[in-house]
């Protein structure tokens, strides 16, 4: 692997994950001859075929998935050292904590700037899709994140638990009540990737809803409900919307994580430590 450069790879990837070469050419911006070109040479420098074409279809071979499956962590570890190594190129010492709606940093992030003076102690706001993937490429270097999780490549440390809401129209028959059971929302049409919901058992539907915010306006329009953290729901009042603890449903846990090829780094257990020092007994 020593001979294949990340561009390749690369393109490897969006072939691989479009399994189309002109869609696949669209999105990297180059004309798709050129793109079957560096596929070419990749198989080529690997000696292997990655890619089985028809005219009807491109499929991975077994050797593409494998190469798939090793490419896309291999990349974005590519993208987060070019990432640290441009920072301390800028002469500044810096350190970037992620969180999640509804979860307050600002005591560890001033205790963490109490205890390090000079390091520059930054904030990135997440949400459930990108959570993890700051922290595998680099764009902050530890986070306070919600399970479910995707842990690959990750280090986590619980921290707390919190009871979780269903989010409601104003006007809906559930409005105005304080609990209500999972089985009470039987049918409803959940406005948020299920997979944040293990539990969930009504319809789901595809809804381009990445932030909270948008979650709730949706809720508010009426065209279905969400289910939230108790500190997100609390965080985000509003008057056209409701709140009720929902029975039969997992706490949602809150932990912080960090890229594991990192768990010497000395700041990031530094910043764990106050986290811990910080928490209630």
């Amino acid at each position: 692997m020593s001979d294949v450069d990340l561009r390749k790879l690369r393109y490897f990837v969006a072939v691989a994950e479009q399994l189309h070469f002109g869609r696949a050419a669209a999105l990297l911006h180059i004309a798709q001859p050129v793109l079957s070109r560096q596929i070419r040479a990749l198989e080529d420098e690997l000696k292997v075929e990655l890619f089985v074409r028809t005219k009807r279809a491109t499929e991975l071979t077994p050797a593409g998935r494998q190469l798939l499956a090793d490419a896309v962590p291999l990349l974005t570890n590519a993208a987060a050292l070019q990432r640290r190594v441009r920072r301390a190129a800028g002469g500044t010492d810096s350190f970037t904590v992620a969180f999640m709606p509804g979860l307050t940093v600002t005591a560890a992030v001033r205790a963490m700037r109490d205890s390090h003076p000079g390091l520059s102690v930054d904030v990135l706001r997440t949400d459930w899709d990108d959570q993890g993937e700051v922290l595998r490429d680099g764009r902050a270097d530890i986070g306070y994140v919600r399970l479910p999780l995707d842990r690959r490549g990750l280090t986590v440390q619980p921290l707390t638990t919190e009871p979780r809401v269903a989010v409601v129209p104003s006007d809906h028959p559930l409005a105005g009540k304080d609990e209500i059971a999972i089985g009470d929302l039987a049918g409803a049409t959940l406005l948020q990737n299920p997979a944040a919901v293990p539990e969930w058992q009504g319809r789901a539907v595809p809804v381009p809803a990445a932030s909270v915010e948008e979650k709730l306006e949706h809720v508010a329009a009426g065209r279905g409900v969400a289910v939230l953290p108790l500190s997100t729901a609390a965080f985000y009042t509003r008057a056209d919307v409701a709140y009720a603890r929902i029975t039969g449903i997992s706490a949602n846990t809150v932990c912080l994580a960090w890229a594991s090829d990192r768990d010497d780094n000395p700041l990031l257990r530094d910043f764990a430590a106050l986290v811990s020092a910080l928490s209630p007994a």
